[in-house]
């Protein structure tokens, strides 16, 4: 654990941080398959979002993250914005031995 400025902050990974609870995608980790949750944008958007396969409990996996995302879903490439990222929450999905 770390401690800063009198808060207290963990030293796991994000995705075993944010296990029991959804995370915005742009916060997950490169190479993680994840549930979305939630989606917190305009109806519009959240509709094309739904039709591109991005819905809630669907799931994608983050290839890359910088300032923008890039995310499989349905074995297609798609790159979003960060600040699109920002709105999409998730969930790791738990990995099976």
């Amino acid at each position: 654990m770390l401690t800063m400025r009198g808060k207290t902050q963990t030293t796991q990974p994000l995705a075993q941080q944010h296990q029991n609870r959804p995370c915005p995608l742009s916060r997950v980790p490169p190479g993680t398959l994840v549930t979305v949750k939630s989606i917190f944008a305009e109806p519009e958007l959240c509709r094309r979002l739904r039709e591109l396969g991005i819905k809630e409990e669907g799931q994608i996996r983050l290839l890359l993250r910088y300032h923008d995302v890039v995310c499989e879903v349905c074995n297609v490439r798609l790159g979003l914005s960060g600040r699109l990222a920002e709105q999409i929450y998730v969930e790791p999905v738990e990995q099976t031995a």
